[in-house]
């Protein structure tokens, strides 16, 4: 019997301990500096362990488009204009995507600018395959209409004016933003800032944004929509709720101390929702529930995530049975809940949706570019002037 033997061949016995670091530590792809593939031969069974079957013509068209669509996104959301020209020609107009993956695993000082560059438009790939191969989204127009036809049965349009009423209390609402769809852009910037960038790790595809003039009204929508049905103990992720609006404890007092006031005022007692939500403000804890770092500072909000069941029809037959079956599944998505001063400080300044929004992809970018190619970037731009 042959001796056993930890090695074949004339090769020197190594090992790769970035690769393997980051196989066992846990780390998101997005962070690798490069791959560790020897040769296109290397590539193609990377790309088949990956799920692409390469001897269809279809596969290839798919993995141009992606690579297409990935030197396209680079350069509207991480380049300045006029720097297309920086990504190198082989590596923006490859014939054959699988070369990126070659030179995506050059050692490092060996075409450091093929490797930078092909680990970038890699990792905005890779996003762009998970889009694209997220069933939900594939059903996303069914999947909105069940969404939505809840909250259709509480919130109430009359003229221009919004209102959430569930049979008892009657809420106006100085503004109701629905997201019906999140554009694909969007999904991908949200995934290349994620530390695990799945599709499915998107929760906010749908929701709906509910203004009220005061915390004590948006504590009262809450109650409205737990008694609608909308909001349970069983629906809502507890991993994903957000709350720096509401100190729970201080509105128990306040509302205690008004609860008979409140009984014995008018129809709509907006003065006095105003007067309880001053003394909320004095006795209230700053609430920190919230871990999106790109939350500017003075944001204030309750975001809650919803699980729904959602029913299809009519899917693809499961082999061996007739017809075709039935598909539930659960989808998540998110109310926002936020008073009429909160709301304000989101038109302008650190906590607006567009300094939001530029933190993403200020973070994205560093990310799929790395430190390393940004430097280069930066310094081919000062060469340049």
């Amino acid at each position: 019997m042959a001796e056993p033997t930890a090695r074949k061949g004339k090769h020197k016995f190594s090992l790769n301990w970035g690769y393997l670091h980051a196989i066992t530590s846990g780390m998101s792809a997005i962070d690798l500096s490069a791959l560790a593939l020897r040769n296109l031969h290397d590539a193609r069974q990377f790309a088949r362990e990956y799920g692409f079957d390469l001897d269809q013509s279809a596969t290839c068209a798919r993995l141009l488009r992606g690579h297409r669509e990935a030197v396209d996104f680079i350069t509207a959301h991480f380049l300045a204009p006029g720097q297309a020209h920086l990504i190198p020609l082989e590596v923006r107009a490859a014939s054959d995507p699988l070369q990126l993956l070659v030179y995506a695993s050059q050692r490092a000082g060996s075409g450091d600018v093929q490797r930078m560059w092909s680990c970038a438009i890699l990792k905005v790939m890779h996003g762009i395959f998970y889009i694209d191969s997220d069933l939900k989204l594939r059903h996303f127009n069914a999947i909105r209409a069940q969404v939505f036809a809840g909250l259709d049965e509480v919130i109430h349009q009359e003229g221009e004016q919004f209102y959430l009423h569930d049979g008892e209390v009657r809420l106006p609402l100085l503004h109701y933003d629905k997201k019906s769809h999140k554009g694909r852009n969007s999904i991908l910037l949200k995934l290349l800032q994620k530390a695990a960038y799945l599709a499915a790790d998107i929760y906010d595809h749908l929701g709906v944004r509910l203004v009220f003039a005061t915390r004590f009204e948006c504590l009262l929508a809450l109650h409205a929509l737990q008694r609608a049905h909308l909001l349970s103990v069983t629906n809502v992720d507890p991993q994903r709720t957000r709350n720096t609006l509401l100190d729970l404890d201080a509105a128990k007092q306040v509302f205690i101390r008004y609860r008979s006031l409140i009984d014995r005022a008018g129809p709509y007692p907006a003065a006095l929702f105003d007067t309880m939500d001053r003394e909320l403000l004095a006795l209230s804890q700053p609430q920190t529930r919230s871990d999106n770092p790109h939350s500017g500072s003075g944001f204030s909000s309750l975001q809650v995530t919803l699980r729904k069941m959602i029913h299809l029809h009519g899917m693809a037959p499961v082999p061996g049975q007739a017809g075709e079956p039935d598909v539930d599944f659960f989808f998540e998505y998110e109310i926002q809940l936020m008073d009429r001063a909160s709301h304000e400080l989101t038109l302008a300044g650190p906590a607006s949706h567009a300094a939001y929004k530029q933190r993403q992809v200020e973070t994205a970018r560093l990310r799929v570019l790395g430190r390393e190619l940004s430097d280069w970037i930066a310094a081919q731009g000062q060469a340049e002037n």
